[in-house]
């Protein structure tokens, strides 16, 4: 759900013949009943008799059976208890570049009690793989990650750090700018007054006594938002920027030497829509061209179309500086990601620092990619259960693998024994 659906669903609320309208009509009706009902009176007079046609009911001698609505993504819903055997190659992966990975993220999990004694069991371990395999095997139950409709296999993507190159000055090489968060985005939590929001933070402005959705990427890149004055740096390629914020962090080589590191900070609240997905639509690139190279490419030798092309992805991504004192970016955990250890996930069926064993293929192959992976990410693409996003690392063969990255697989998550009854899933 996007932010113009959210601002939309609150406007709704507001009118007493939702409720009627959404029993009694179709779906195609109740649209715009929804739409009449946004706009009605909260006078508290009696409406004028509406024309019969208007939320017409439903002819009892022809019913039709609605659809069970699908459950909604959560921790309960698209786990299901798994044994060991289940999770293939899980004897054969190395145990110990996931327990790492794992221990890292315990820096940030170990006061959470559902974490607290895995954690302490865990740097109490041994460190060979037998004894770290007993520890997982031991200490956390299995369970195989679902789809809505029951299916197992999804989408798993690839992401990298990359290295682009700037200015903290604007100069005619260094033109585009990197923009830390403006001063006029609004980030609401609407999650105690609406349960159905819980998951969802909206991000908008105030327009004079209303709230409404933030600025587009076109808006931002036309200069209508108050991102003035919050401009990081500047760098010299308008791809490479728009990677950067599809990456969600990188680092910037500077003129005399520096390297800057850049993390997510905040983004606008639109959905991220594929470019390569339209450039494939407008048949400008094949399926199999449509990589992070094959865009850049394309961008090359097509400049006069980028803007156009790129505006159609209306999300926009704000950053903020970091140290550049670990080896990998810091994710939405809190620490920072180990290449081809830590994974994007849906935070709303995978706990984040849970580990997670991934069974896919290497990119654009059909080689086996068994792995213990750690959940450490979240990403604007990465929504649904089966989903994820392989962290790679940084420099060109990572980039490479990354950007052809996009294969199915499956997923299974760690729990710790003894999770907490609201959060643990049920049998089915």
């Amino acid at each position: 759900m996007g932010a113009q659906a959210a601002f939309a669903i609150l406007a709704a609320r507001r009118a007493p013949l939702n409720t009627f309208c959404m029993r009694t009509v179709p779906s195609g009706v109740t649209l715009i009943c929804f739409a009449l009902a946004a706009c009605a009176s909260v006078q508290n007079k009696a409406p004028p008799a509406a024309p019969a046609a208007a939320c017409p009911p439903q002819t009892p001698s022809s019913p039709v059976a609605a659809p069970p609505a699908p459950l909604p993504i959560s921790l309960s819903n698209n786990l299901r208890p798994a044994a060991w055997t289940d999770l293939p190659g899980w004897g054969e992966d190395s145990a110990l570049d996931a327990f790492a990975t794992f221990l890292h993220g315990c820096t940030a999990l170990k006061s959470k009690p559902e974490w607290q004694k895995v954690c302490a069991d865990a740097a109490d371990t041994g460190r060979d793989d037998a004894s770290l395999r007993r520890f997982f095997e031991t200490d956390f139950t299995a369970y195989a990650i679902v789809n809505p409709d029951g299916t197992a296999e999804g989408t798993v993507t690839g992401y990298y750090e990359p290295l682009l190159r700037g200015s903290r000055k604007p100069t005619s090489q260094y033109r585009y700018p990197v923009l830390g968060v403006p001063d006029d985005l609004l980030v609401l939590d609407l999650g105690e007054v609406y349960p159905d929001l819980k998951n969802l933070r909206l991000r908008g402005r105030v327009d004079g006594r209303r709230v409404v959705p933030y600025y587009s990427r076109a808006d931002i890149e036309a200069g209508k938002s108050g991102a003035a004055g919050r401009e990081i740096l500047w760098v010299d390629d308008a791809v490479d920027l728009f990677f950067l914020q599809i990456q969600g962090s990188g680092k910037v080589a500077l003129d005399g030497g520096e390297v800057v590191r850049l993390s997510y900070a905040e983004q606008n609240g639109y959905p991220y829509r594929s470019v390569g997905r339209l450039l494939v639509e407008r048949g400008e690139l094949t399926l199999d061209q449509a990589s992070m190279q094959g865009i850049k490419a394309w961008g090359m030798r097509n400049p006069d179309k980028l803007p156009e092309l790129l505006s159609n992805n209306s999300s926009y991504v704000f950053f903020r500086e970091v140290p550049l004192d670990t080896a990998g970016p810091p994710g939405a955990l809190g620490v920072p990601l180990s290449a081809g250890r830590s994974l994007a996930v849906d935070p709303r069926v995978v706990p984040l620092g849970s580990p997670v064993f991934l069974s896919t293929t290497w990119p654009n192959s059909t080689v086996p990619l068994n792995r213990l992976m750690v959940a450490q990410d979240t990403g604007g693409a990465i929504k649904g259960a089966v989903r994820a996003d392989f962290f790679w690392g940084g420099g060109d063969e990572a980039a490479a693998q990354a950007g052809r990255m996009r294969q199915s697989g499956r997923m299974w998550v760690l729990l710790p024994n003894g999770f907490p009854r609201s959060l643990t899933p049920a049998t089915p």
